[in-house]
């Protein structure tokens, strides 16, 4: 009788702390954020969830410098306070058990996007499809905020990268590179749609070939 696969060792802290390290420099280098804009988490095991620091600059920060927290958000190390945005990382965890980090950052298109009423953004691209599913827009409430946090339900359940109006966006992953890929993903998306949003009205796919792509992505 076969047996299941086994599942893949988790991640070291050490190995953990330099991934959130290594994606907070290359979140800033892309310019998806700006200073000290922008937090990471991601989980440790035990309960345990390891969360970038308020206030720092992200270019410069260094694995010492992250924090680690229950599950309710109580710290238990580092000499930092946890990121403000902690509210928001912790409703997504705790949403999607089946995801590992939690990415925020200040994608600039993404954000101007968001300022536009109604635009198309679910049936132009075939990627977008494939690649994230939906592209839901989080109406604003304010940052740092419970309200926030709450602002998640339903539909951070169902989508793996959010826009927040007038904030940024929100890309859970398997790992911290899944989720920063999300983020990627969705800046490029908004990249596109804004500029065919600029050119004209952008034509949608035909139902066909909608139902096509998305039957494609639930096979996986």
């Amino acid at each position: 009788m076969p047996t299941s696969p086994a599942r893949p060792a988790r991640r070291t802290e050490p190995e953990l702390r330099a991934e959130v390290v290594r994606f907070c420099r290359l979140l800033h280098q892309k310019g998806f954020l700006a200073a000290n804009d922008g937090n990471v988490s991601v989980r440790l095991g035990e309960g345990r969830i390891l969360v970038t620091p308020t206030g720092a600059a992200k270019a410069f920060l260094s694995e010492e410098e992250l924090v680690v927290v229950d599950g309710e958000g109580r710290q238990l190390s580092g000499s930092g306070r946890p990121s403000g945005e902690l509210p928001m990382h912790l409703e997504a965890l705790r949403r999607r058990p089946d995801v590992e980090a939690v990415v925020h950052a200040h994608p600039p298109t993404c954000i101007a996007l968001s300022l536009v009423r109604s635009p198309r953004l679910n049936d132009v691209l075939p990627e977008v499809i494939l690649s994230l599913g939906r592209i839901e827009v989080v109406p604003y409430a304010r940052p740092q905020t419970e309200e926030l946090a709450s602002a998640l339900a339903g539909r951070i359940d169902v989508s793996d990268a959010l826009i927040l109006e007038r904030h940024g966006t929100l890309s859970v992953g398997k790992s911290v590179a899944d989720a920063y890929f999300g983020t990627e993903r969705l800046e490029h998306a908004a990249q596109v749609l804004w500029m065919a949003h600029a050119l004209g009205r952008p034509s949608g796919l035909p139902d066909a070939q909608l139902r096509d792509l998305w039957r494609a992505r639930d096979r996986g």
